[in-house]
């Protein structure tokens, strides 16, 4: 029976010596990166063959990275830590990997650089959620062409949310309730100012754009990617859980438009591609932002996302360059396929230019540079809108965009492998 170990030094030598150990730590910062299964595994054995013995096997789990000597059955576990990495902590993890793949750093000096990226800590949390969370919901309610009071309503409401998701976050097993009470405080508000001033149906978008940021965008992505490569149990592992948030999210909309009274418009779901076609009688503070509007919507969407996750400067910009690129293809696309085959479409691009910046050019992991991305293609207001309003035929839409998201999802990783 193999011996099971923590990486204690004899478990460290039998496994194949210190340089194991740093490839199990590296496989771990790569877990707390929001970097998939199936691209760990990938990347420690592109390593582990210029580096260690051909008698080295890696196992990696979604919380654990086992590395076994066939010969002796000797492995060594590396846990993850219980804290995930920042974007600009992801960034310099990418720019580590690629020194390790070309061979500009050797394995057996990397341990130094993961803990100095371990140890950089974003600073301000409270005020980086607050802010960005102000702008995420902004950003997103102009792209969306909420009318102007939407949008007023949901910058408020934004802040209140990022300050909620902190507190939450310094409550111990508080996080999983985040985008329940999310929902429930940004419905339950809005609902609030819609009866008071007597603003009728309410679009779903403007009770959305507030929790956008709670979407398990990198959850869902890493799913689908890992699905889709035969890491079955935890693919599916990851996509149920995503599921499992949307339910939370949709069940906290429901909670807080009956405490409320509030009148959600069943049919203002609708993608991105299809919000250029929206249109309105109502004027002043009723009426539609101009379409020009969107793009200034997308710069301040990019900055609440960059923001909010600790990108910095450089892949705060970016993310507006990738949100830019997506709206753009779904405007562009979705016309003449229709909006579910765009969102496949679009996904499949964004996803391969991803996987080449990744790999030969700025190695930003594809986590950072794919997630803004999903904000803007998964289906989330459509799936929330059809379980918060029981609406079958949403759901049948969002159900049929998600499909087609997997598999653009999945052509653009085989596109980008083949590059590679």
């Amino acid at each position: 029976m193999a011996a099971l170990s923590s990486p204690m030094p004899g478990a460290t030598e039998s496994a194949g010596g210190d340089e194991a150990l740093v490839l199990g730590r590296l496989g771990a910062l790569l877990l707390d990166a929001g970097t998939s299964v199936t691209d760990v595994r990938d990347t420690l054995d592109d390593i582990r063959a210029a580096e260690l013995p051909q008698d080295i096997s890696i196992g990696v789990l979604p919380d654990l990275v086992i590395v076994t000597r066939r010969t002796t059955g000797a492995a060594m576990l590396m846990p993850r830590a219980e804290s995930e990495l920042s974007f600009r902590q992801s960034g310099r993890v990418g720019r580590l990997v690629r020194e390790l793949r070309t061979g500009i750093t050797p394995l057996s000096q990397a341990d130094a650089r993961m803990e100095e990226i371990r140890s950089e800590v974003a600073g301000h949390p409270v005020a980086r959620w607050a802010f960005g969370s102000v702008l995420s919901a902004g950003g997103l309610a102009v792209l969306f062409r909420c009318p102007w009071w939407a949008i007023l309503i949901s910058l408020a409401i934004g802040g209140l949310v990022g300050l909620l998701i902190v507190l939450l976050q310094r409550v111990r097993g508080a996080t999983a309730l985040a985008p329940f009470l999310a929902s429930l405080l940004s419905t339950a508000l809005l609902g609030l100012a819609a009866t008071r001033l007597e603003l009728g149906a309410v679009p779903l978008l403007a009770v959305c754009a507030p929790i956008a940021v709670l979407v398990p965008g990198a959850l869902i992505t890493n799913g689908l990617l890992e699905l889709t490569a035969t890491d079955i149990l935890t693919g599916s592992a990851r996509l149920v859980y995503g599921l499992v948030v949307l339910a939370f999210m949709a069940a906290g909309i429901a909670a807080g438009a009956v405490l409320t009274g509030l009148h959600l418009d069943a049919g203002s779901a609708a993608l991105v591609g299809d919000v250029p076609g929206l249109a309105t009688d109502a004027t002043g503070w009723g009426a539609l932002p101009p379409l020009w509007v969107s793009w200034v919507g997308i710069v301040v969407l990019g900055i609440g996302v960059g923001l909010a996750f600790a990108a910095g400067s450089a892949l705060t910009g970016l993310i507006v360059v990738v949100m830019a690129l997506t709206y753009t293809l779904l405007v562009l696309l979705t016309p003449p396929l229709g909006g579910i085959v765009a969102t496949g479409a679009t996904s499949c691009v964004v996803l391969l230019l991803a996987r080449i910046l990744e790999k030969r050019t700025v190695a930003v992991p594809t986590t950072v540079s794919f997630l803004p991305a999903f904000l803007l293609l998964v289906p989330g207001s459509v799936a929330l809108v059809a379980l918060a309003a029981a609406n079958v035929g949403a759901l049948s839409v969002a159900m049929a965009t998600f499909a087609s998201l997997c598999i653009g999802t999945k052509l653009g990783s085989v596109l980008g492998d083949l590059l590679r």
